[in-house]
């Protein structure tokens, strides 16, 4: 792992020390580090060492492989790990491109020389908030290269090319030194902020980088990318050339789609590469289809344009990015799922990706991965997302707003009609479990239920219309009974006992008579505790519906003129065109 940059000798501070409780089964490969320095010799990294730890404690330093030797603080938990690169980056104490890194990326430890092998399996002590700091001398970096005087560095600056010029002003606004346009011209603002680089990392304020000053900048601009061990691959098969984070993930499989890039380190990370044949109607099946998987949270930003798109899909757990474009009947794009909380290193891994991104004759076999487990709950080898709970639910007007119970609605943090209509609580009467849901966007619903205004009549025939299986089976189903009782079993007249063998999910469908129409909603199976004998079920009548849609301000349909019972295919079709899906979702 290469990584170079200045020992930051910024102020002593007189910290605080918070000792978290040792967790006395905790191992150290259970704990995480700070890398805050990478050298390509192991006299410079302990020369590195020495020069932290004189201002901060738990400095350590080990072998990374390659060549190089890091310097490390730790080790933490991961809670005060993040804690700690917080406040000593607030501080000035390390860089700021310093990351958590893990034992696996750790070898021989060289610092402290008394130290053994193994580091200490008892997290390090935590700063507390900064004190005021106390001036300390500047320490310079010392580097592999030989140093240059100003004459020198400005005639091997002369050499650089545009490009080589303009990653220098990249590497300086990334440091926090350069505000101005990215342009390759080194006017006074540039020199400025060379100046002001070289001070801070100790280096005399010249205002022009020697050759191992730009090494010192570059390498400390690279570091994320180093840590992650990016890496040019070319995937022949799906016919595409890119830059992936080696180091963290490895091929595994390929499920068309997709070329699998399965994590192989702590970090959690993901890559898939999409490569199939299609035209615009496959782009954009694949566009809906990608915004189901688990691997795609359902908050962020989402475009599709003619022949491309973007997702961005966050969580507190994940962040996933997704693009694809449709070029000569190839799409071809990627996803990379990485953990949430390491930002920094997670925009410069996807601006490399994206940069790299190139295609190459051909795509995926449609058929690859064909020999794979298959399953109703796998896309491609891809978890679809299920909702915590999913029940029925029915139209009541014409805007499209929906009764249901209230059991469906409770702990949600989003609620969906049928998956793909946002809707939100208008009314919510758990003691009579109705709910009155509102759809973000007015729909235009088929049907709409009309609330019956007679009196249900005892061992008259009904139907229940609902989602049986939570919508396994796609769409709703007809489940036949009688009603049993105009009231419940301890005297409710707002509540009606069904003889009939209901399925959990069939839960706030409406309840029909001969004619189509609504004498009620199907109440839960279990209700206070209680599990309900089978082929018993109670349903909410048609006065207790219009009273909780008065309460949400929504006007409930009429009822249509009786024209006789529906035939069983009419009656069907009646059912399945006001009966919708609710799912909650955390």
């Amino acid at each position: 792992m290469k990584k170079l940059f200045a020992a930051l000798a910024l102020p002593l501070i007189a910290l605080a020390i918070a000792f978290t409780a040792p967790v006395a089964a905790q191992s150290s490969r259970d704990g995480v580090w700070i890398q805050i320095a990478a050298r390509p010799s192991l006299t410079q990294a302990e020369a590195e060492a020495r020069s932290f730890a004189t201002r901060l404690p738990d400095v350590s330093g080990f072998a990374l492989g390659g060549g190089w030797y890091g310097v490390v603080l730790g080790p933490y938990t991961r809670a005060d790990a993040e804690r700690v690169l917080q406040v000593y980056r607030a501080e000035g104490q390390i860089p700021r491109d310093s990351f958590i890194a893990f034992q696996r990326n750790l070898r021989s430890q060289f610092y402290p020389v008394a130290a053994e092998a193994a580091p200490s399996a008892v997290p390090a002590p935590v700063p507390a908030a900064p004190a005021t700091p106390e001036p300390q001398p500047q320490t310079a970096v010392q580097t592999a290269l030989p140093d240059e005087t100003p004459a020198q560095a400005r005639r091997s600056e002369r050499e650089l090319s545009r490009e080589q010029r303009m990653e220098l002003q990249v590497a300086l606004k990334a440091a926090g030194f350069y505000t101005s346009s990215i342009d390759g011209a080194f006017g006074r603002g540039t020199r400025r902020s060379m100046s002001d680089w070289q001070a801070a990392r100790g280096f005399e304020p010249t205002g022009v980088l020697t050759t191992a000053q730009r090494q010192v900048l570059m390498d400390e601009y690279n570091a994320p990318l180093i840590s992650v061990g990016m890496a040019r691959v070319e995937d022949t098969k799906a016919g595409i050339a890119l830059q992936i984070p080696a180091g963290e993930v490895g091929f595994d499989r390929y499920e068309s789609p997709f070329a699998h890039y399965a994590s192989t380190g702590d970090l959690g990370a993901q890559l898939l590469l999409i490569s199939q044949p299609g035209d615009k109607r496959t782009l954009f099946g694949l566009y809906d289809i990608l915004q189901t998987l688990e691997i795609v949270p359902l908050e962020g930003p989402r475009e599709r344009g003619s022949d491309s798109f973007t997702i961005e899909g966050r969580s507190s757990k994940t962040v996933s990015f997704t693009q694809a474009s449709l070029k000569n009947g190839e799409i071809k794009g990627f996803t990379l799922i990485w953990p949430a909380g390491d930002e920094d290193r997670r925009t410069r891994v996807l601006a490399a990706i994206q940069s790299s991104f190139s295609r190459l004759e051909g795509v995926l076999d449609p058929a690859a991965g064909g020999d794979a487990v298959q399953s109703i709950d796998l896309v491609s080898g891809l978890e679809i997302r299920k909702p915590k709970l999913s029940r029925t639910g029915f139209f009541v007007d014409g805007s499209g707003s929906v009764l249901t119970t209230s059991d469906v609605v409770a702990g949600c943090t989003r609620i969906t009609l049928d998956h793909g209509y946002q809707a939100d609580i208008a009314a919510n009467n758990s003691a009579e479990g109705i709910a009155v849901l509102k759809p973000a966007e007015a729909l235009a619903p088929a049907a709409v239920a009309g609330l019956s205004t007679a009196s249900p009549r005892l061992q008259s025939e009904v139907a229940v219309s609902g989602f049986s299986y939570e919508g396994v089976l796609g769409a709703p189903s007809l489940t036949w009974g009688r009603i049993a009782d105009v009231k419940s079993l301890d005297g409710d007249t707002r509540v009606a006992r069904l003889d009939l063998a209901a399925q959990p999910g069939d839960a706030g469908g409406p309840v029909l008579d001969a004619t189509g129409a609504v004498l009620g909603m199907l109440l839960p199976q279990k209700s206070g505790g209680k599990q309900l004998p089978e082929g018993v079920s109670f349903a909410a009548n048609a006065e207790a519906i219009r009273s909780a849609l008065d309460a949400a301000g929504v006007a409930p349909a009429a009822q249509p003129a009786a024209a006789g019972s529906l035939p069983n295919a009419a009656m069907t079709r009646l059912a399945s065109s006001m009966t919708v899906l609710v799912s909650c979702w955390e």
